[in-house]
């Protein structure tokens, strides 16, 4: 794991969900020519939200002594529900422009998760969404 320096963009399926009332997106990134998306990329859209919400989500909801690796793993699982089973999800593009800022938190899993090597989480923009799909919602 680390903190990541570099801003990072990119083209192709993004699935923007709501979790406890914030908008995220989701979205994969290649490390190599193979394009297998080893890399889940996943960050809050909902305006004022920053990244670290993601990660106090995945330690309220997770177990108490759970390290960054566990949580990581339970912020993929939530991303790959909305894409899956469609729970949540605002809207799903299948060739859509996305960044990630600067910051954020890389999570390298010991064997793959969920089809993915890597958990990249920042502050994300994709490109079309309108302010009413990434507004707040209400929340238990």
């Amino acid at each position: 794991m680390s903190s990541d320096d570099e801003g990072l963009t990119g083209r192709g399926r993004v699935t923007v969900f709501a979790m406890f009332g914030t908008v995220f997106g989701y979205t994969t990134h290649h490390l190599d020519e193979r394009r297998i998306g080893d890399v889940a990329v996943i960050g809050p859209l909902t305006s004022g939200v920053e990244w670290p919400r993601l990660w106090q989500m995945a330690r309220s909801c997770g177990r108490p002594a759970a390290k960054d690796t566990e949580l990581a793993q339970w912020v993929l699982i939530q991303a790959t529900r909305a894409f899956v089973c469609g729970s949540d999800r605002i809207a799903q593009f299948h060739d859509q422009g996305w960044k990630l800022e600067p910051g954020g938190k890389r999570v390298s899993f010991e064997t793959a998760y969920a089809n993915r090597d890597h958990l990249w989480t920042g502050n994300l923009t994709v490109d079309g969404l309108r302010p009413d799909q990434v507004a707040e919602r209400p929340s238990l």
